[in-house]
């Protein structure tokens, strides 16, 4: 069992409980504009596919868009690196303001940029340099929030805490789904994909300055105010390294989480709407509720494991999701309809909220202390960069190359694999994982 899961109950005055909502608030905010222009590349890689990426073959144009926003996600581990080291050097307040302002310059970039047909080849160059900044930015923002969570977490809660990260994350989606569904009901599709797909992008944008505002009233952990001495980056890059068996396994741990997010996120527009052929308002409607589902089943899964411990968690959810990925698909796929999609999809969010829930509170706890956001960033980022961001393309490329419309199960299945397995070798010798803090000397 997890030593925090035993801990007496805390009592807390009116004022703290209210205060400590508004630390969760200032810390995830920055979430929502990573995720919702995460969620607006996916839902429009039809339309970005013709305005940046043209091509004859509506497939092939498609993969490249995907392949971009792939691209991308591979700057993650980079700025996992880079970002990581600075945060545990400087802080995580100071750290936390730096991401935000890089993913703003890259969701202006793509907001802003010209068609193929007015500026060429520099279109999607420039498209490409967008989705950069914002891997970069991604890979230490959802790290650099976890850790700042679970270090103001109370006795028994850090699970908890530490899910609101990635239930934070389902706001953005859930917002950028209702805007998507207004507009394909006040404009004509032609409309909506020559450029009406911008304005959700640019609400993005109107919406910065309120975030940073969140983001400078943060206050710095106590736990990184009791270390009387940071890591160098020198010192950080070369605890990183000589910790390498831990960040495979945390990103082994993490996949699970990364793939099945933008599976039932990102990719399910595309798959209804391309795959399915369902409508583009049934496919919003469906990731709507799955934005909801996601938020309420992420805290569940972190309180769940505060009581019962990380590990029981994760092997359930992984053991059941390799179980069922395939079937449930290929039931959908047979006679694709509206409820049969929700039902799929809804499981698809149980999976992952429960399990996302659990395992940021794992991650955390495994990482050592001193370099702890650019362990838990690394780990992240590898397992979003090179396979959870990778889902869409990988996805897209099975059923073209298959002509099996469920074959993004077995996509779904090798993530919850990677996941026990982690879970397995994390938990074989040392029981649950407690949360080291880092030495006063």
């Amino acid at each position: 069992m997890d030593a925090t899961s035993t801990a007496a109950p805390e009592t807390v005055a009116p004022h703290q409980i209210k205060s400590r909502l508004a630390a969760i608030l200032r810390a995830t905010s920055g979430n929502f504009l990573e995720q919702f222009d995460f969620f607006l590349f996916g839902f429009y890689a039809s339309a970005i596919a013709r305005a940046f990426f043209p091509s004859e073959n509506e497939t092939a144009a498609l993969l490249n868009t995907f392949g971009v926003f792939w691209l991308g996600a591979l700057m993650r581990p980079v700025g996992a690196i880079v970002l990581g080291a600075y945060i545990d050097q400087i802080g995580r307040r100071k750290g936390l303001i730096v991401t935000l302002a890089i993913m703003a310059a890259g969701t202006v970039t793509i907001a802003v940029c010209p068609t193929y047909a007015s500026i060429g080849v520099a279109a999607p160059i420039i498209v490409l340099i967008g989705r950069l900044l914002q891997g970069f930015s991604a890979g230490v923002e959802l790290g650099g929030v976890s850790v700042y969570l679970a270090e103001i977490s109370t006795p028994g809660n850090r699970g908890f805490y530490t899910s609101f990260q990635s239930s934070s994350q389902q706001v953005a989606i859930f917002v950028a789904a209702v805007i998507g569904f207004v507009l394909s009901e006040l404009m004509p599709k032609d409309v909506v994909d020559a450029w009406g797909w911008r304005i959700p992008f640019f609400i993005g944008c109107i919406i910065i300055p309120f975030l940073f505002f969140l983001r400078r009233t943060l206050e710095e952990t106590p736990a990184f105010l009791a270390m009387k001495k940071h890591p160098t980056a020198s010192e950080v890059f070369a605890s990183a390294a000589a910790n390498w068996r831990i960040v495979l396994l945390g990103m082994m741990l993490a996949t699970m989480t990364t793939v099945t997010f933008y599976f039932v996120t990102v990719y399910t527009p595309t798959f209804g709407k391309n795959v399915l052929k369902l409508s583009t308002q049934d496919a919003l409607i469906v990731t709507c509720l799955i934005a909801i589902t996601n938020f309420i089943w992420n805290p569940v899964g972190g309180a769940l494991s505060d009581r019962i411990g990380r590990k029981p968690v994760l092997l359930t959810i992984t053991c059941v999701a390799f179980l069922t990925a395939y079937p449930a698909l290929s039931w959908l796929v047979s006679a694709p309809s509206f409820g049969k999609m929700l039902a799929v999809e809804m499981l698809f969010s149980f999976y992952f909220g429960v399990y996302s829930g659990t395992m940021l509170g794992a991650l955390v706890e495994i990482v050592p202390p001193h370099v702890r956001t650019t362990c838990f960033s690394l780990a992240f980022a590898l397992a979003a960069g090179l396979l959870g961001t990778f889902t869409p393309f990988a996805s897209t490329w099975l059923i073209e190359h298959t002509g099996n419309r469920a074959s993004p199960g077995f996509w779904l299945m090798a993530a919850a694999a990677s996941g026990a397995i982690a879970a397995l070798v994390i938990y074989r010798n040392h029981g649950e994982a407690t949360l080291k803090e880092p030495a006063a000397a």
